[in-house]
């Protein structure tokens, strides 16, 4: 058996007073951190204890040590990437080895005389989310610390953490001790949002570091726990009830949200850390930390969204037995926020005129945090590694949504930057309001309709202030994403109907679900797939489970109520597909007949032109279909076989490039010939560029991104369609890899406003 730090709470709590006494006896700063590994080497019966603290160089400095050899404190240093003591540091979670020296990140430094040690515990400690140090025991023996040892070691560094921070920070021997960061610092992530902003950071995780980490009363601390408990669930019951204007997809974002504040196993595990003698808040960070520890190792997709839910209400529960209790939290003008991720209610928390921008650490555009910010076109900013480690709360941060980047503490230069872009950028908005009643019509007299994508039902209270002429594709499986059970026919039929009637009389295409691939339901069993992109999603999982296409099909009958409704299928692969697909219309058709239900004024059927095999057999598809919209975003990443959410593959293939264009253009042409209205509704077509070749290649449907209508408009009204034409395709038989330069100058020949 392996000998326990502590002896119960009694034990735990006379080690932490120890600790405390010495950290406030008035002595030097390297006193009091030598007396503390003294101590804790002590109580753990280790050969060795050592403190690391992290310097403004991005150093991990030994600060004391009890075991190694003294000279070497103050003379041993560490990158953050370096030795087992880094990894501490870099991934913020305890490393616990039984043979340290075998460990690939081992990295020998012999001033240490660290070399008989074989057994390794590092904590981090960590303050506001940041590591700030690392705590390290050691013994000879090869032996592995037991589960209680790790937990009552990471509670000792939260202590040791505060303490340095807040005691020891103001000692001249600290003062080169990085507890926050100060420097102007720029990082590169992904844009989740488009736009500009510049504003003071709110941390959406606001530390609330506990007072007090040990219980003199269990009993009455669990009491304490449940009542804030029950606090933390009357909160998210407000939220429900008052939606905060928000329907559809949210409201179900928000059941979802609520069942985990009613989740029993989350509740069992915080009370049993209460009775174990932690205070309630020692066990939510407790809670936490472990909930941390199976996020980083969590492979499946919804596992890592259902964990960060899990997390979230860890914080929301910490603020509620702090006394911040209040469902709306208060932020200053121009806010920006940031977070590792955001749970599905947390935007509601906030005031959406005084939230300016959003920065996470995680995340990606296809997560509730990216799809909202968008819809309330917020500029946000992801995937920025180390973020919260490396920004501080009312800090000065530039969002820049445009190039997916980030700018902490920024410059002079930097700032000034930033205004005459979001000056420019309010100048053209209020150039493109002026054009929201214009027709779309080229010099050259050819009109093009430009429509706008959608999902929520944030969209559609926008629509008429772009002046989008319809909705070219709204996106049905978001309701399904953030369900907790399975959209029954009602709930579905009610969505469908609302957006119709926000519509009013322009036209809507309602694509069936796409899901698959990472959008995965909670309530649907798949097997895990080695190529999801490939695999059975979209249309394929619709003619699988056909009771699942029909519902939806059953519901867009029924929501149509005597108006027009336009039906779209994703992912064909082949006319076998399509044709599957629309007799399950024709049969939902028959079944609504036989009863009396009323059925559409006008049913078109389309379908998705997204996969490669359909370039080689629309003569027999296009006769069969109403109408047909080339999702872009999809047919380029299986054209180029390159996954367009991998970072690594952005820069190796380009839309504007001669293959690309020659499919573009042979889809256009055969629509042509064969009289079917064809569009294109990925993402390239609400970048005045990429549409600029769009239409010079004979489109004259667009559909786009609300923020997307008024730049393309603006770049229709200046452009010669017929000039571009002829000039494009010559480039089209070029042998480069990308055409942009070219086209690019081609724009700004033919005086084209991009």
């Amino acid at each position: 058996m392996s000998p326990s730090l502590v002896q119960g709470a009694r034990g735990q709590r006379g080690l932490l007073r120890q600790i405390r006494e010495v950290m406030a006896d008035g002595s030097s700063a390297q006193a009091r951190l030598d007396r503390v590994v003294e101590i804790i080497a002590r109580s753990m019966i280790a050969e060795v204890c050592s403190i690391y603290l992290r310097r403004t160089s991005e150093e991990l400095e030994l600060f004391a040590t009890e075991g190694l050899n003294r000279e070497a404190v103050h003379n041993t240093r560490l990158r953050l990437s370096e030795g087992l003591v880094g990894e501490v540091a870099r991934s913020g979670q305890p490393l616990n080895l039984n043979d340290a020296p075998s460990h690939p990140s081992f990295a020998y430094r012999p001033e240490t005389g660290e070399d008989p040690y074989n057994s390794f515990l590092g904590v981090p400690l960590l303050r506001g989310g940041r590591t700030i140090g690392v705590l390290v025991v050691q013994n000879m023996a090869m032996r592995t610390y037991g589960e209680d040892e790790v937990e009552d070691l990471q509670i000792i560094a939260m202590v040791l953490a505060e303490m340095v921070a807040g005691d020891l920070v103001s000692d001249d021997e600290l003062k080169d001790i990085e507890i926050a960061p100060q420097r102007p610092e720029r990082l590169k992530g992904s844009s989740f949002a488009d736009g500009i902003a510049i504003g003071t950071v709110i941390l959406h995780e606001v530390p609330v570091t506990p007072d007090h980490l040990l219980s003199d009363d269990a009993i009455a601390e669990e009491a304490r726990l449940l009542t804030a408990i029950g606090d933390l669930r009357d909160q998210i019951d407000q939220m429900f009830e008052g939606q905060h204007g928000l329907a559809g997809p949210t409201f179900d974002v928000l059941e979802t949200y609520r069942m985990f504040a009613h989740d029993r196993g989350w509740t069992r595990n915080l009370v049993e850390a209460v009775r174990s003698g932690l205070t309630a808040e020692a066990a939510v960070e407790r809670v936490r930390n472990e909930q941390r520890a199976k996020l980083n190792n969590a492979r499946d997709a919804y596992m890592r969204e259902r964990l960060h839910d899990l997390e979230d209400l860890g914080n929301r529960l910490l603020r509620v037995l702090a006394g911040r209790n209040t469902v709306a939290r208060e932020i200053p003008d121009n806010a920006i926020l940031v977070a590792r991720d955001l749970g599905p209610a947390d935007l509601l928390e906030y005031d959406r005129k005084k939230l300016k921008g959003i920065l996470l650490e995680e995340g990606s555009a296809a997560n509730h945090a990216a799809i909202v910010a968008r819809a309330l076109q917020i500029p946000c900013v992801g995937r920025l590694e180390r973020l919260r480690d490396k920004v501080n709360q009312g800090d000065q941060v530039v969002v820049d949504g445009e190039t997916g980047e980030a700018y902490l503490r920024p410059r002079p230069d930097i700032l000034g930057a930033a205004v005459a872009r979001m000056d420019m950028r309010a100048a053209r908005r209020a150039e493109f309001e002026k054009l929201k009643d214009v027709d779309a019509v080229t010099r050259d007299g050819h009109r093009v309709a430009l429509l706008m994508n959608a999902g929520l039902e944030f969209d559609l209270e926008i629509m008429h202030e772009t002046g989008a002429e319809g909705i070219g594709l709204f996106r049905t499986e978001f309701q399904f994403m953030v369900s907790e059970d399975l959209p029954r026919l009602k709930r579905q039929t009610e969505l469908y109907e609302r957006v119709m009637d926000a519509a009013g009389d322009k036209p809507v295409i309602f694509r069936t679900l796409d899901l698959g691939g990472d959008k995965i339901l909670p309530y649907m069993e798949t097997e895990r797939e080695e190529n999801p992109a490939l695999g059975w999603r979209a249309i394929r999982m619709g003619l699988d489970r056909p009771a699942l296409l029909r519902m939806q099909v059953r519901a867009l009958l029924t929501a149509a109520k005597g108006r027009e409704l336009r039906i779209m299928f994703p992912m064909v692969a082949s006319v076998d597909e399509f044709r599957q697909a629309r007799e399950l219309v024709d049969i939902e058709c028959q079944w609504a007949r036989r009863r009396g239900r009323p059925l559409p004024q006008v049913l078109r059927v389309g379908v998705m032109i997204e996969c490669p095999s359909l370039l080689f057999h629309l003569d027999a598809l296009l006769p069969m279909v109403d109408f047909a919209s080339v999702g872009t975003n999809d047919l380029t990443q299986y054209l180029f076989a390159a996954d367009r959410t991998n970072p690594r593959m952005s820069d190796r293939y380009d839309v504007l490039s001669p293959p690309m264009l020659r499919a573009l253009s042979t889809i256009q042409k055969a629509a042509e010939d064969s009289g079917t209205p064809v569009s294109v509704c990925g993402e390239i077509a609400g970048k005045p560029l990429e549409a600029f070749v769009l239409i010079a290649l004979g489109f004259n449907r667009l559909s786009m991104p609300p923020a997307g209508i008024g730049q393309v408009k603006r770049m229709i009204l200046s452009l010669d369609r017929e000039q571009a034409s002829k000039a494009i395709r010559k480039l089209m038989g070029s042998s480069y890899g990308s055409l942009r330069s070219e086209v690019l100058a081609l724009a700004r020949k033919l005086n084209v406003n991009l």
